[in-house]
């Protein structure tokens, strides 16, 4: 038996009796007592709700520190307030991050408007879709020019900080960002053929990003400086869960100096007082009780987890795990901590629906050894404005090697159609045939997950935002 995952489920089985909210003095008592916290419940419940509220921020910062430490762009990394343009779709053997896309090249930054704004200007994308999302530091996306909301002509941003006054150039439009951090998480659609990969690249290198005091002159930005103290190959997730309470909190005061918290926060911040947590000042440690302190990181984290099983808001239909309110959070943390957690950069749902299955229709574990189809009916294909595709995981999050290297499958397969006008996609690990070989999606030996992106979804009927449509199950054959 293993000891650690029982204690962790009886954990887990403890906070969802907490969360239900009202508790007997009883079993108050029985629960300080397991999670051996002696008499502080309360404010230990406190502490855990501070640390899920911070819990993007910190991430965010992580995720900033090991992107930008690099003194030069390369790959996935550049310096600060330089533009990483990803060239090419991640094979097989990629590993930088979890769930990689097939459909659209990246075009990001981080970059810092604390002390002055950036401009951002955008060539003409020539009717092709795209979006970019810019993430302020609690990872809300405060603004997405793109497509859907702008247009394809040429258009140019100037990003401005919490605190900036001033002027702006003619013909420049003005974003503010309520953090001084800001994350551009950019994507531009793309077939993945040599002849649409050029186009892309082209218009790629005329995206321009400078501070403001630059803007209209030659500029050559400075090279990134190189911190040997950060760990660049742990994960982020990894780093951020092992920080201890004290050091983590530490942090979090820090970063809310730059990073202010919004006025609807105010309530949840005076009730932090109490455990040291207050913004614009140095983390009070002395007011975090020593008998507990310990534990509040993993049964934050715990908390965070359980909301894939109890918050209404994450719907299970079909087999098909997703949810509607990403993007802009409000006062929901404990959404906002489960987002970052499992898809940190998430959109805004008007932009992209990720609906994620590791079930099939009979609640089974999906395995290579089966052949599975998933069947849309006539005009039953996912209702969006932008694109859709399937995308084929092995259980880690990672693209599968397969003889087509096909890691997605979409309208771009050039997709058959049944005589009665319904489509079949093949699920499985050996081709089904070369008639049907457009509308297989290879799969690996073993577990696998799919993961359905829904860009710019239909807002109207049919809509997956508002129910009016259903992803089909996938059946097993």
């Amino acid at each position: 038996m293993n000891m650690n995952v029982n204690r962790r489920q009886a954990t887990i089985g403890g906070l969802s009796l907490l969360a239900g909210a009202s508790m007997s003095t009883t079993s108050r008592a029985e629960l300080s007592d397991f999670l051996g916290i002696g008499e502080g419940l309360e404010d230990f419940w406190l502490a855990t709700d501070a640390y899920i509220y911070g819990y993007p921020l910190v991430t965010m910062e992580m995720t900033r520190r090991i992107v930008t430490n690099v003194a030069a762009v390369e790959g996935t990394r550049g310096p600060m307030g330089q533009i990483i343009k990803l060239r090419h779709y991640p094979d097989a053997s990629f590993r930088d991050v979890t769930a990689p896309n097939a459909d659209t090249l990246y075009t990001t930054a981080f970059f810092d408007v604390g002390n002055e704004p950036w401009v951002l200007s955008v060539p003409d994308m020539k009717d092709r879709y795209f979006l970019l999302p810019m993430l302020d530091g609690w990872t809300n996306v405060f603004a997405v020019p793109g497509k859907r909301t702008t247009g394809t002509g040429a258009q140019t941003y100037a990003i401005t900080g919490p605190r900036w006054t001033g002027t702006l150039p003619p013909g420049v439009k003005q974003l503010k960002s309520p953090t001084s951090m800001v994350w551009l998480l950019g994507r531009i659609y793309c077939t993945g053929t040599p002849e649409d990969y050029a186009a892309v690249h082209r218009l790629q290198d005329e995206f321009k990003l400078v501070p403001l005091s630059a803007y209209g002159k030659p500029y050559t930005p400075p090279p990134g400086k190189v911190d040997p103290s950060i760990d660049t190959k742990t994960a982020v997730r990894e780093q951020v869960n092992r920080m201890d309470a004290v050091a983590y909190f530490s942090l979090l005061a820090q970063l809310m100096k730059d990073n202010p918290p919004s006025a609807a926060d105010a309530p949840a911040l005076a009730r932090f007082a109490k455990i040291g947590l207050v913004p614009g000042q140095g983390f009070d440690a002395s007011k975090l009780k020593a008998d507990f302190v310990k534990r509040i990181p993993e049964i934050a984290v715990d908390r965070i987890m359980l909301q894939f099983k109890i918050n209404k808001d994450v719907k299970d239909i079909n087999g098909w795990g997703f949810t509607t309110k990403t993007g802009l959070y409000g006062t929901d943390y404990l959404m906002r901590a489960l987002i970052t957690a499992i898809g940190l950069g998430a959109n805004r749902p008007q932009d992209a629906v990720y609906p994620t299955s590791m079930k099939d229709a009979d609640d089974r574990s999906y395995s290579g050894a089966d052949k599975y189809v998933m069947s849309f009916p006539k005009g039953q294909l996912p209702p969006v404005e932008g694109f859709w595709s399937l995308t084929m995981y092995d259980e880690r999050y990672f693209f599968v090697p397969n003889p087509l290297n096909r890691y997605s499958i979409s309208p771009r397969q050039n997709l058959k159609s049944n005589p009665d006008g319904s489509v079949d996609l093949y699920i499985q690990k050996d081709s089904p045939g070369a008639e049907k070989e457009s509308n297989w999606l290879p799969a690996p030996a073993g577990k696998f997950i799919l993961m359905l992106r829904m860009y710019w979804p239909n807002e109207n009927d049919p809509s997956i935002i508002d129910g009016t449509w259903t992803i089909p199950p996938v059946k097993k054959v």
